[in-house]
């Protein structure tokens, strides 16, 4: 099953879900992927995803019921290991959540692990472009999405986070635009979707979460 493929599978698992579209497509894409590197081999179910086979389990039950069973015979008893860079990312996501769902606590361990990826986030989340990224940001780390005023790139932005939090400076430029790499964090975010989905698939229809 190609990652295509597995977004069309988790989407058509989601009727029963207890959350609305956008959310839905959002943990499709990024489970899509991750269960397409798991197929290629490239990492387990559980290193993809970042969370734990109980945390996995509750969300696929939540979100994609009629998909439960295979999420919880995929995941075997592999385990999850986290660096303590990971760990920041994660802490940092919790702290701005917006407090509006209980998938804010899943949703920032996967966007974590999805931050170690090589590409856009947006790219390595599985989404269609960066401004469902900034929607998804918006809707559920709120205060993030204010702190990023600029529009900094969100990979660059929340590891600037994790280094202040931690004491040490990402970037020796007293001000961004005095930055010689202004381009690197600010620049444009083009590229290919990861996962090519119908052009008619919408995310727009939302039902109360």
């Amino acid at each position: 099953m190609s990652a295509e493929e597995a977004y069309q599978w988790l989407i058509g698992a989601s009727t029963q879900s207890l959350y609305d579209v956008f959310d839905v497509h959002v943990v499709a894409s990024i489970l899509a992927l991750a269960m397409n590197e798991a197929k290629s081999g490239n990492c387990g179910l559980i290193d993809g995803a970042g969370l734990e086979a109980p945390a996995l389990h509750e969300l696929a039950g939540a979100m994609f019921p009629d998909a439960l069973a295979f999420f919880e015979s995929a995941a075997g008893e592999e385990t999850l290991a986290l660096d303590e860079e990971e760990q920041s990312l994660r802490d940092i996501l919790g702290m701005f959540s917006t407090g509006s769902s209980r998938l804010e606590r899943p949703l920032a361990a996967m966007i974590a692990r999805r931050c170690k990826w090589p590409h856009h986030l947006w790219q390595d989340l599985g989404l269609r472009d960066r401004d469902e990224l900034s929607r998804l940001m918006k809707r559920h780390f709120a205060g993030l999405a204010r702190r990023n005023q600029h529009d900094m790139k969100w990979k660059k932005f929340l590891y600037r986070m994790v280094c202040g939090s931690e004491g040490f400076t990402l970037c020796t430029s007293p001000v961004c635009s005095e930055c010689d790499d202004y381009a690197g964090c600010f620049g444009p975010e083009d590229g290919e979707a990861r996962l090519m989905r119908p052009a008619n698939a919408s995310t727009n229809k939302e039902k109360a979460a």
